[in-house]
Parts: structure tokens; sequence; C-alpha cells
């Protein structure tokens, strides 16, 4: 079982956008357990490295020069520095590529740039 995401998303027909539920492994775990999924746009990483400084889900690939979630499902004990991570994040002129989404609502609660929990990655 692999919990990388399948960037091959349909588009909720609303907006245009993914809904964040159909981006990614669809074999994850219980939302019970891990409430919360990452999305990581990395063809939009360029390997600044700080979201490895301030969370311990996130490792810096030394073959790619990128960065790497250890995981793309995550519990409340790893909520805070994923969405940490996500809001420092400094590609997409400061909007980043890496999302944290609440499984239970479908929302976007980092870094969430339009304020109303759309999806906001840029594929």
């Amino acid at each position: 079982m692999s919990d990388a995401p399948d960037e091959t998303a349909e588009t909720d027909g609303t907006d245009g956008r993914p809904r964040p539920s159909d981006v990614g492994s669809s074999d994850g775990p219980p939302i019970e357990d891990k409430p919360y999924k990452i999305i990581f746009e990395a063809n939009k990483c360029f390997g600044a490295g700080k979201c490895a400084e301030v969370s311990d889900n996130w490792e810096m690939d030394l073959q790619t020069s990128l960065a790497r979630p250890n995981s793309y499902f995550i519990g409340e004990d790893d909520l805070e520095d994923n969405v940490r991570a996500a809001e420092i994040c400094p590609a997409k002129k400061d909007q980043g590529c890496i999302h944290v989404i609440d499984r239970r609502t479908d929302e976007e609660i980092a870094p969430d740039p339009h304020g109303d929990g759309t999806l906001s990655v840029d594929w």
C-alpha cells in the first residue's frame, strides 16, 4: 500500500479545481485515525528545505534535492508542524506547494491562500 498521491483527480464541477478527496491514494488509513491529508505539488518544489526545518514529516531527498513527505496522511499530533511547513513553503510565489487537507470537511486548511478552503493546487 502506498500513500503517494495520484495527481489524476477529477474536478469538482464548480470551479475546475480537483476535490481534495479525489487527489491521491484512495487506500489511505481510516479518517478517524488520520483525519488530515497532505497534497504535495512536487513539480513546484525547488528544494528550499524550509518544510524539513519545521516538520519531522518532511525531509530533503539528497538525490533530487527536493522535499519529500514521510507520510501523506497525518493525525492531530502531526498537524501543527505540517501546517507550519505548508505556510512557510516559498514555492509558487509564497503560496506553497504543500497543502494540508481536512479529510472530514474536504477543505484546505493550509496554506489556504483563497481563504475559503478550496484546494489551491496549480496543476
